[in-house]
Formats: structure tokens, C-alpha cells, sequence
């Protein structure tokens, strides 16, 4: 009775805890997101000035990653051949899992985004 009562504990940590790790996953995947869409709209403004739709990296990084801590998830962000990439993990606590020994599930995303030049410019 006592190993039913505890398989039936883990099964219902994998359902609740389960459930919220996969809202927090899909969170993780639309603020990794939105880090680097914010970090890919930091252009140089003297590319622009040139007439060069260009990142400036450090402001790229510098976006993508006051984004992610105003969110409340730091992370990582680079920038390579134009295309901002961010990295975020964190950690979500459990409420059943504990029980058996497990009292947080990682999180984990990663998303790129560059700047269109057709979009910065205006295309007709």
C-alpha cells in the first residue's frame, strides 16, 4: 500500500510538475525570443548614417540582455555575422516532485533573430 501511495505521489508530481514545466518551457522559448528580436533592432548609427543597415553588437548584447533581466531570467546573448543569439535556463521549483526527492526541473531555451533590411528601410 505504502509503494502504491508513492508511485500515485510521483505520478501526479509528473502531471502538476510536468505541466509546469512545459508552460515555463514555452515561456523560456517567447522571452528568448523577444531578447534577441530587442537585441537585433540595436542598428549602428553611424552604419545608417553611411547608408548601412548594420548591428552594433555591443548594443545588440546590451538589448538582448536588459531584456532578459528585466524579465527576471538572465542569460547569454552574442552576436555573430549579424544574427543575435540569446540562451536562457533557469530553474523551476516543483510542488509534488519534492516528495521524491526533486525539487526543481531546469529550463532551457535558445532563439537567433536578425535585422531585416527591407524593414528598417521601408520596402514599398
Amino acid at each position: 500500500m505504502v509503494l502504491l501511495l508513492v508511485a500515485l505521489f510521483a505520478l501526479l508530481g509528473l502531471v502538476v510538475d510536468g505541466g509546469s514545466a512545459l508552460t515555463a518551457r514555452q515561456s523560456a522559448e517567447v522571452e528568448a525570443e523577444q531578447a534577441a528580436r530587442a537585441g537585433a533592432g540595436a542598428v549602428s548609427v553611424d552604419g545608417l548614417r553611411s547608408g548601412v543597415v548594420e548591428l552594433d553588437p555591443q548594443a545588440a548584447v546590451a538589448a538582448a540582455q536588459g531584456f532578459m533581466v528585466a524579465a527576471g531570467h538572465p542569460g547569454s546573448a552574442a552576436v555573430a555575422d549579424g544574427v543575435v543569439s540569446v540562451r536562457l535556463r533557469y530553474e523551476v521549483p516543483t510542488v509534488i516532485l519534492g516528495i521524491v526527492g526533486i525539487d526543481h526541473l531546469s529550463v532551457a531555451a535558445s532563439a537567433a533573430a536578425v535585422d531585416v533590411d527591407g524593414v528598417a528601410r521601408g520596402t514599398p
